[in-house]
């Protein structure tokens, strides 16, 4: 599957399916690498992004936002050809947006605040000296700035 023919499904498939699909590419691209922890921690950063509306409202919006993950950085021509990382990816996908459902209190935070996140052998961006939350695999989860869901 080529990246630009997943987010034009994408962009023609009802919610919630559109959000899934996005936020499973974004785990494939970033993480697909990682342990389960890293893949969900990942999607913790992307679902409070969304959560906040900073990046925008849909989670194809927040992920396709301009440098902040790879769906929006890497080439569009971009084959994601490992089939057992996206069937992982969109199993923890699922699970991820069913925490994230819950209410606050309830969820279960693996990188509780991170609003961003840096893989060390590719990033090194301005914000990297920001408050560290954790770091899993080779991936450091930061508090760059307090998110707050809309309406807060």
């Amino acid at each position: 599957m080529k990246l630009d023919w997943i987010l034009w499904l994408a962009s023609i498939l009802p919610q919630p399916a559109a959000d899934s699909l996005c936020l499973s590419t974004t785990l494939y691209l970033e993480a697909r690498d990682q342990s389960p922890r890293g893949q969900q921690a990942v999607a913790e950063v992307a679902l409070r992004r969304q959560e906040s509306g900073l990046w925008g409202d849909s989670m194809c919006e927040v992920v396709t936002a301009r440098k902040q993950f790879a769906p929006g950085i890497v080439s569009p021509r971009t084959r994601l050809r490992n089939a057992d990382a996206w069937s992982r990816a969109v199993t923890i996908a699922i699970e991820s947006e069913r925490n994230w459902a819950l209410p606050a209190g309830e969820r279960k935070e693996i990188v509780p605040g991170a609003s961003h996140f840096l893989a060390h052998n590719i990033a090194s961006p301005s914000w990297r000296n920001a408050y560290q939350v954790a770091t899993i695999g080779d991936h450091t989860f930061l508090r760059v700035q307090k998110l707050k869901p809309r309406g807060s």
